[in-house]
């Protein structure tokens, strides 16, 4: 009687290691989805900023097309 109750304990022991190693594994891989998520936001924002015309003095510049010579 007294083994069943060793394999049911040892059993029930090696859940319990399998899941605080999932747990970990479950914060960590969090964190690294808000670092990326992070990141994401950050170069959207780069994006957006780049995509708006730059302006000097209030004057946006002249596009490259602007200077092209009137036979193009």
């Amino acid at each position: 009687m007294n083994q069943p109750d060793n394999d049911l304990t040892d059993r029930l022991t090696q859940l319990e290691i399998k899941a605080s190693y999932t747990e970990d594994l479950v914060d960590k891989l969090e964190q690294i989805i808000t670092r990326q998520q992070d990141q994401i936001d950050l170069l959207t924002r780069e994006v957006l900023r780049l995509r708006q015309p730059a302006t000097v003095d209030g004057v946006a510049p002249r596009g490259l097309r602007d200077d092209l010579p009137p036979h193009y």
